[in-house]
Parts: C-alpha cells; structure tokens; sequence
C-alpha cells in the first residue's frame, strides 16, 4: 500500500519528494509544474 502525506509549508515553497530524494521542486525550477508533471517524475521513480 502506498501512502501519500502533504506536508504544509509557508512562503511558497512547492517540493515533492519520494523516499526523502526530490523528485521536483518549484524553488529550484522556478514555476508551477505542469499538468501530470509530477505524476509522471513520481512514475518515472517508481518505475510504474
């Protein structure tokens, strides 16, 4: 079973990470992901 956690963060910050290695961050890239963006760097991880 897999187990999604949003965590809240203040001034913007927007990062994901999976197994405590970043998969995409909105500081480093500096905009929003794009539509399934995410998804698909959280697949890619997971080999899925």
């Amino acid at each position: 079973m897999e187990v999604v956690r949003l965590l809240p963060t203040t001034g913007g910050v927007y990062e994901v990470t999976l197994d405590g290695s970043l998969v995409y961050s909105k500081l480093a890239t500096g905009r929003h992901a794009e539509p399934g963006e995410v998804l698909g760097l959280l697949r890619e991880k997971l080999q899925l």
